[in-house]
C-alpha cells in the first residue's frame, strides 16, 4: 500500500533546502503561536516527496477519527455486507467502551443536529456518511460505527498497514474518556490513510470516488483550504475539541497531481489562533510544492 517514504536521493539540493526552510518555519510557528505541539506530514503524489515534522507524535484524534470509520464503512460496502443506499434506523443509544454502559449524543454537543431530527426514522448509509464527514455529525458517526463494528474499522486500518491511527471507541463516550480510553492519531497515520483513499488503492475506483466526494463536501474550511487559491480543491476532514485542532486532506492544485497533508495541533483550553495556524502551515506547504522554480510539478 502507499507509504510515507523518505525523499529519493535524486531530489536536488534546492528541494532539500526548501524542506529545511519549512522545518525552520514550523519551529518558529510552534514557538510563536502558543500551541503546545504541532505535528505535520506531507506526501506529494507527483514526486514521491515526503516531509515530516513531529509526524509520529500521538494526538487526541477528535473528529479526524471519522476517517477511520469512513474506511470501515466502505470496507463493508466493498465486501458486499452493505450497500450505500441501505437504510439504517436512527436511534440515540450506544454502549460505552467501559462496561457497556449506555450513553447518548447530546444534540447541543453535536456539530450538526440534522440527524437528531430523524430519530425513529430511517436514513441511507450514504447520507449518514455525508453527515459524518461534511458536517461532522457525532450521532451519524456512532450509528455507522455501531453498524460496521469497531473490529471492522480496526481491521481495515491493519489491512492497509496504517499504524498511526488508533480507534478504540465511539465519540462522546464520556465514561471511556474518563478512563483514558481515547481515539488517537499521528500526522503520518492520517496521511497514510488519506493516501490510500486518494490513490484509489483501497477499493474500487467507484467506491474510492464516493469517499473522495464526501471529503470534498467538507463544510468546515477555515484550516487547510483557507489561504489556498480559489482554484485549488481540497478533500479533507477537520477535528477540534478543547485542546486540539486538526485538519487532514488531499489537495488538488490545478494541472498538477495532488498532495496529501495532515496538520495536527495541541493547545491549552484557552488557546486561540488554531485555524489560522493550520491555514498558515497549509499555505507554506502549498508554496513549497508549487513554487515557480518548477519543483514539485
Amino acid at each position: 500500500m502507499p507509504q510515507l517514504i523518505e525523499p529519493p536521493a535524486a531530489f536536488d539540493s534546492t528541494q532539500s533546502e526548501a524542506a529545511e526552510r519549512l522545518r525552520a518555519r514550523l519551529q518558529q510557528i510552534e514557538r510563536d503561536s502558543g500551541a503546545r505541539a504541532l505535528g505535520v506530514a506531507v506526501y506529494d503524489t507527483a514526486t514521491g516527496f515526503s516531509f515530516r515534522y513531529n509526524a509520529e507524535r500521538w494526538f487526541h484524534a477528535a473528529s479526524t477519527i471519522k476517517l477511520a470509520i469512513l474506511l470501515g464503512v466502505y470496507s463493508a460496502i466493498h465486501r458486499g455486507w452493505l450497500l450505500p443506499h441501505s437504510r439504517l434506523h436512527v436511534r440515540n443509544r450506544f454502549m460505552s467502551a467501559v462496561n457497556g454502559a449506555p450513553f447518548r449524543v447530546a444534540p447541543d454537543r453535536d456539530a450538526n443536529a440534522a440527524v437528531h431530527t430523524a430519530l425513529g426514522k430511517m436514513l441511507r448509509i450514504s447520507d449518514l456518511a455525508r453527515h459524518m464527514i461534511a458536517t461532522s455529525s457525532n450521532l451519524a458517526t456512532n450509528l455507522l460505527l455501531d453498524l460496521v463494528g469497531l473490529d471492522t474499522a480496526q481491521q481495515s486500518l491493519a489491512e492497509f498497514s496504517i499504524d498511526g491511527v488508533d480507534i478504540r471507541r465511539g465519540v462522546e463516550d464520556e465514561r471511556a474518556f474518563e478512563r483514558g480510553i481515547n481515539n488517537r492519531v499521528t500526522a503520518a497515520g492520517l496521511v497514510d490513510l488519506l493516501h490510500v483513499i486518494a490513490d484509489r488503492a483501497a477499493f474500487s475506483r467507484e467506491l474510492s470516488d464516493q469517499m473522495l466526494e464526501l471529503l470534498h463536501g467538507q463544510e468546515f474550511r477555515s484550516g487547510i483550504p483557507a489561504r489556498l487559491p480559489a482554484a485549488v480543491r481540497v478533500a479533507h476532514k477537520t477535528g477540534e475539541i478543547s485542546t486540539v485542532a486538526h485538519d487532514a486532506g488531499v489537495v488538488y492544485p490545478p494541472d498538477r497531481k495532488p498532495y496529501v497533508i495532515a496538520v495536527l495541533t495541541e493547545w491549552s483550553p484557552e488557546g486561540s489562533g488554531r485555524s489560522a495556524t493550520i491555514a498558515e502551515i497549509s499555505h507554506l506547504v502549498f508554496e513549497m510544492l508549487t513554487s515557480a522554480d518548477g519543483h514539485g510539478r
